[in-house]
């Protein structure tokens, strides 16, 4: 007969046994970012915000219809202050389209979209007109049968912007930039890179991107990986973890893909496949929105290719 000290013995160890295998299973994640937003859902559709950063920052919103004319209606109204849909924006971000503003008529023709506003679009502040415009055009163009939009005023132009007078081209597209960093010495040769960091508010991780003007020679799929792993960022609130020891060991641009060959140091732990998804969406953001191609193909040693389509 077994004694009831060894019974409380088999019991514990039982215990213990089943709570090793719970963590094993359900491993904390406190320190991974896998759960935080990397991939749109399929049913969420990206929306450039101002964060808390005073940053334009790409989050998402859930998409309630697959008909274009009304996916289009709701990022503006999301983006408009004090409207119905505004309310439902993630803490954290806010709009920045100034209340009352409407939508008087909007046409998408030809991947070019023309958008009338009402009078109230003009309210906006000197410190907000260039990034509503940033906001606007790089939400939109996330839609794929938009690739450049037209703005309209009560049916005139707006081609210069209210408050600075800074003019505008009649189509905008993201060649435009969003939150500009100019870095020049001289006006002639200029180059635009815009690369995609994460921040971060609370628990939630998020992009923003950062258009770099200046007068680099290097190819800017070059500039892009050399700023990614820059160690400070000077961007202090704004996060890479690409690993500074990474080296791009070959690339090759084709029509609307990216080939990107690198050593093994693209992270520095490269167990963690979760920090690892996040900079290579970094890189497949950067580059899409740098050169306008659609999928990226990394080649890294010791690891199956992959192929992301943004």
């Amino acid at each position: 007969m077994i004694k009831k000290s060894s019974i409380r013995r088999i019991c514990v160890a039982t215990l213990a046994l089943f709570i090793l295998l719970i963590i094993y299973f359900f491993p904390n994640n406190d320190v991974s970012i896998k759960e935080h937003l990397s991939y749109i859902k399929n049913d969420e559709m990206p929306i450039f915000l101002i964060d808390d950063k005073d940053y334009v920052a790409r989050t998402s919103i859930v998409k309630s219809s697959k008909n274009i004319n009304d996916q289009i209606k709701e990022i503006i109204e999301t983006l408009t202050i004090n409207s119905q849909k505004s309310n439902y924006i993630r803490d954290g971000f806010k709009p920045i389209i100034p209340k009352d503003t409407k939508v008087l008529d909007l046409k998408l023709d030809n991947e070019i979209l023309t958008i009338n506003f009402s009078k109230e679009f003009l309210n906006v502040s000197k410190e907000n007109e260039d990034k509503m415009i940033e906001a606007l055009i790089y939400s939109l163009t996330e839609i794929k049968e938009i690739k450049k939009i037209k703005i309209l005023v009560e049916n005139n132009n707006f081609t210069t912007l209210p408050n600075s007078n800074k003019k505008l081209p009649e189509y905008l597209d993201k060649n435009y930039g969003i939150n500009k960093i100019y870095n020049l010495d001289s006006l002639k040769e200029t180059s635009k890179t815009t690369i995609y960091y994460l921040s971060k508010n609370k628990d939630y991780y998020y992009y923003v991107p950062v258009t770099k003007v200046s007068n680099e020679k290097l190819e800017r799929v070059e500039i892009i990986i050399k700023e990614l792993k820059s160690t400070p960022i000077y961007h202090t609130n704004l996060i890479s973890y690409l690993a500074s020891s990474t080296s791009m060991t070959n690339y090759e641009l084709l029509e609307s893909t990216i080939s990107l060959s690198f050593n093994n140091y693209l992270i520095a732990n490269l167990k963690d496949d979760a920090v690892l998804e996040e900079v290579k969406y970094s890189i497949a953001l950067s580059l899409r929105d740098t050169y306008g191609i659609n999928k990226v193909i990394f080649n890294i040693p010791d690891m199956e290719n992959t192929r992301i389509s943004v």
